[in-house]
Order: C-alpha cells, then sequence, then structure tokens
C-alpha cells in the first residue's frame, strides 16, 4: 500500500463528519500538493511527499502514546479515533501549496557548478501555522474546541506564539501536549537526522 493510499484508508475509515469528505476530495484534488508536498525546506521530511510520510507518522506517534495507560488513566486523555485522525492527519495542512522549487547553483561531486534543485516558501496564504491549518479544516467541517486548540498549539513551545498562551493552551486541552509529543517524536527520531 502507498503512503497515498494509508492515508486515504485511514480517513475515510476514521473520519465521517459532515464535510470531511469535500476535504478529502480538495486533498485529492489537483488544487491541493498534499501528497507530494515536502515537510520542511532543509529540515524533517525535506524531499518529495514528506508532507505526507510526515502526517502518517504523526498519525502512528499519537495513537501509540494514547494507548497508553498513564495518558489514559491518570491524565485522562481518552479521545475518539476520529479526533486522533483529524488532529494527526490534518495539523500541518498549512503546508500544502506553501513551498516551491527553486535553483541554486552548487559545486557536483567533480568540482563542476551545476543548477541543483531546492524547496524555498511560498505562502499564499500567510495566515500563521497551526491556525492556519484550524482555518483551512473550519472551510470544510467543524472541529471541536479540543481539536482545534491541539491542531493551532502542535508545535508546542517551539513555535513564536506568546509562551504563556501555549502553557494554558496545552493545561486546558490536553490532546494538543499529545499532539505535540506526537509531532516532535516523529519530526526528531523518524525523520530528522537521528533516523
Amino acid at each position: 500500500m502507498t503512503n497515498r493510499e494509508k492515508f486515504i484508508s485511514i480517513y475515510e475509515e476514521n473520519i465521517k463528519r459532515p464535510g470531511s469528505d469535500k476535504l478529502l476530495s480538495w486533498i485529492c484534488s489537483d488544487s491541493s500538493d498534499f501528497f507530494t508536498a515536502p515537510s520542511s525546506t532543509r529540515y524533517h521530511g525535506s524531499y518529495e511527499g514528506g508532507l505526507l510520510e510526515h502526517s502518517l507518522n504523526v498519525y502512528e506517534c499519537l495513537k501509540d502514546y494514547l494507548s497508553r495507560p498513564r495518558t489514559k488513566e491518570l491524565y485522562g486523555m481518552d479521545y475518539s479515533d476520529e479526533s486522533i485522525a483529524i488532529a494527526a492527519l490534518l495539523h500541518d495542512l498549512c503546508k500544502v501549496n506553501f513551498y516551491a522549487v527553486d535553483y541554486r547553483n552548487a559545486k557536483n561531486a567533480q568540482g563542476v557548478w551545476e543548477k541543483v534543485p531546492y524547496y524555498t516558501i511560498r505562502d499564499e496564504l500567510p495566515y500563521g501555522h497551526g491556525e492556519k491549518s484550524v482555518y483551512i479544516i473550519s472551510g470544510f467541517m467543524r472541529l471541536t474546541r479540543e481539536e482545534a486548540f491541539a491542531i493551532r498549539y502542535h508545535m508546542g513551545f517551539s513555535g513564536n506564539e506568546d509562551k504563556n498562551l501555549v502553557g494554558q493552551a496545552l493545561e486546558k486541552f490536553p490532546l494538543a501536549l499529545a499532539l505535540n509529543v506526537a509531532d516532535m517524536e516523529a519530526a526528531y527520531f523518524m525523520e530528522g537526522s537521528n533516523k
């Protein structure tokens, strides 16, 4: 099964709310580069299909994190399969149509200059990061408050947000903390230099 097929299968199996079919149609359409986009310009997933792979990795990490007895019994983190799939698979929709390929000169192994491709940012909807993902999703279907805050604050303290707001969001909406942990695990251990 390809990553695209896996994403669509997980999505269709778990996400059933009104408008979810239209969101998936947009993701699969020529208006979206979700399945081919990188996840970053230089760091984790900086290659074709990196965004798709990262989204699937975050899904697996989030499911694993939330399956631990401690998270359920001690912290009360008990979420539906739908909420888990929405938060993980869609947290980085802000990166759809966000990157472009450009070229620069670099020396090859023989010391000869040549044009090489690289990813650059082409932000046509400058609306932030997590909040942009919430905005895009909300154009198709409603999110619960917990899902919206999880997606909005999935960067945790590594983003540019007011640190007091981040702390409050992680405390009030535990799915945000869980998604942040899953996102960092996927980025640094599954996709980063440590893999």
